[in-house]
């Protein structure tokens, strides 16, 4: 069964290359015949790693193409994830599975209410990669990924073609916690990164924001259900402020290179879920205040 991946960043990349390695049928969706012909030139997806750059003939199709798509991996960010899957929908078969790499919470359950009929499998991954030109990712950090769907099933076949792959994974019956407690890390690092125009080892400095923000994260976490997501948050979030030191978050990425952040789904999903848990959460609603107004004085949207 082919793998249709939608999405050429850096995850997208990361994925479809190491599938196509592994001598899996692997299809690329792009959005138009302009970045199909872009694609085309380029002769394919190229996979940087340990210092060395292979290149993979995937072929590509645009979201219009005929073909039906019985396994799909969305991997754009959340703020595309509505409009990309509404592009593809028609081509869905009756029992078509979705992988979900979006990050942050929102996008998935938007997606996922859009196509009832499909099998949505959420996916939280701590692998690390980054574009460092068009068609073309470097990957940066070993990582996991969990898999896991909202009604709990069984895990699916074609999880031997993530072993093939050599894609660390590992199938979660309830994926909800491990989704809750990456978007409190990422609320916790992020926004501080780009506020204070740093890298994240950097944020040791900020430690009293570090630990405020962690201990009203705790508090939603604990309000929302998440008691799981909220045990020993402060340490982990210093452990990887410590391990990632040099580098820089993805949202300063996005922000320095004046793309569109995911705050709508990291920071403003954490704000949203305290308001409707009337959990007091006066930290975080500032930082997201000083966030929008940040992104606003660049030209940047802040939604």
């Amino acid at each position: 069964m082919c793998w249709h991946v939608l999405g050429a960043g850096s995850l997208g990349i990361l994925w479809a290359t190491r599938l196509a390695r592994a001598g899996l049928p692997v299809r690329l969706i792009l959005r138009d015949e302009a970045r199909l012909a872009a694609y085309n030139a380029q002769a394919g997806l190229a996979l940087i790693e340990n210092g060395e750059r292979q290149r993979f003939a995937i072929p590509a199709q645009t979201a219009s193409a005929g073909e039906p798509i019985e396994r799909l991996l969305l991997a754009c960010k959340a703020y595309d994830a509505e409009r990309a899957v509404a592009a593809v929908a028609h081509r869905l078969t009756d029992k078509a599975d979705v992988l979900l790499l979006q990050n942050g919470l929102g996008s998935q359950d938007a997606v996922a209410a859009m196509i009832p009929d499909a099998r949505c499998i959420f996916v939280s991954s701590t692998e690390g990669a980054y574009r460092d030109e068009d068609w073309s990712a470097v990957f940066a950090g070993q990582g996991f990924n969990w898999l896991g769907d909202t009604q709990h099933g069984a895990s699916p076949a074609w999880l031997d073609d993530l072993r093939q792959a050599g894609i660390p994974h590992q199938w979660t019956a309830d994926l909800s916690e491990r989704l809750w407690r990456k978007l409190a890390l990422n609320c916790a690092i992020n926004p501080l990164t780009v506020l204070h125009q740093c890298r994240n080892g950097e944020l040791q400095a900020h430690a009293e924001e570090v630990t405020a923000l962690c201990v009203e994260l705790g508090h939603v976490l604990h309000g929302c259900g998440q008691p799981g997501a909220a045990e020993g948050l402060l340490d982990q979030v210093q452990q990887v402020i410590a391990a990632t030191a040099g580098n820089y978050s993805s949202m300063y990425q996005d922000v320095a290179q004046g793309r569109r952040t995911e705050i709508r789904y990291l920071l403003g999903h954490a704000c949203a879920t305290a308001a409707a848990l009337d959990c007091p959460a006066p930290m975080l609603n500032q930082l997201r205040l000083r966030l929008i107004e940040h992104l606003n004085a660049r030209g940047l949207p802040s939604d």
